[in-house]
């Protein structure tokens, strides 16, 4: 074989090899992974979407259908449920009242589990009576609750007003690990969330976080890589929202909200996020409203 002939066939391989990675890498729509280092934790994930169970000997806790717009979503997470036990779901947690992670519901209340949300969750979707997302059976009041089941301790923690006004944080003190949705994005700019985000209030819920004790965060959606949250993140994100805060807080105060100051709007220290050009103007908008509108 010539010399320009090896060299094109390797630039072939090369090119097939290149287009082929990708195809290689992508992910199913749907698993369930046992969370490193536990024995009986799981993070169930759905496209962009995730939640977590938990087996215990007695039966399983579990969280978020995350079916929204998928009609058979919440009976997928059951059946990836089944391939690790044999024991009943006895609860369903709603960690909020948001229809993209808590809609199917319904393939868990008929496999017999309760349904339990804050209190805000069910006056909430009672009003909306959304025929995919079930009313809870239980409420959790703003002093929180905690459910016992079969040597598993779960602590369900209302920490205020922030992404939500019924958002319910997750800890399991044994794992040290927090199942928290929305409020803390893993290394990533928050985007259309922020739609009814109580910015004053999220500092403080944030902050309330920090100070819970845990070591690894489950967020509600896939960090990079699909990486836990650390404190780090936690602390991460709490100075991104002050600094978008307050460089809102200039540009309205000199009269410019809307558009001129979310078109001025950067914070360029945060460039390397996934989501910063897709997701500043989300920021940018709900932090007008605050400094510009006063709500």
């Amino acid at each position: 074989m010539s010399r320009m002939m090896r060299a094109l066939a390797l630039a072939g391989a090369a090119a097939l090899m290149s287009t082929a990675a990708p195809a290689q890498a992508q992910q199913p729509q749907i698993a369930a992974t046992k969370v490193e280092g536990t024995d009986n934790v799981y993070i169930f994930r759905n496209g962009n979407h995730q939640a977590m169970f938990v087996v215990t000997k007695d039966g399983v806790i579990a969280t978020d259908p995350v079916a929204y717009g998928r009609p058979t979503g919440g009976k997928s997470y059951v059946d990836e449920i089944r391939k690790v036990t044999d024991k009943p779901i006895k609860y369903l947690i709603y960690s909020h009242h948001h229809y993209d992670h808590i809609a199917g519901g319904k393939a868990f209340k008929d496999a017999g589990a309760k349904i339990v949300a804050h209190r805000r969750a069910r006056e909430r979707l009672a009003q909306l009576n959304d025929p995919a997302t079930p009313l809870p059976d239980e409420v959790v009041g703003d002093r929180g609750r905690t459910i016992k089941l079969g040597g598993t301790v779960l602590e369900l923690k209302y920490v205020g007003l922030n992404h939500s006004d019924s958002t319910l944080v997750m800890r399991l003190p044994k794992e040290k690990l927090l199942f928290v949705v929305d409020i803390l994005p893993v290394g990533q700019v928050p985007g259309r969330g922020m739609i009814d985000f109580y910015p004053t209030e999220s500092e403080a819920s944030i902050k309330r976080i920090i100070a819970m004790d845990w070591d690894r965060l489950i967020p509600g959606h896939p960090g990079p890589g699909g990486r836990l949250g650390t404190k780090k993140d936690a602390q991460d994100q709490l100075t991104f929202l002050q600094e978008a805060s307050t460089a809102m807080q200039k540009l309205a105060r000199e009269g410019k909200c809307w558009e001129p100051a979310e078109k001025e709007f950067k914070l360029s220290k945060y460039e390397s996020w996934p989501g910063y050009a897709n997701n500043l103007p989300f920021v940018a908008r709900r932090y007008c409203g605050l400094w510009g509108r006063g709500t």
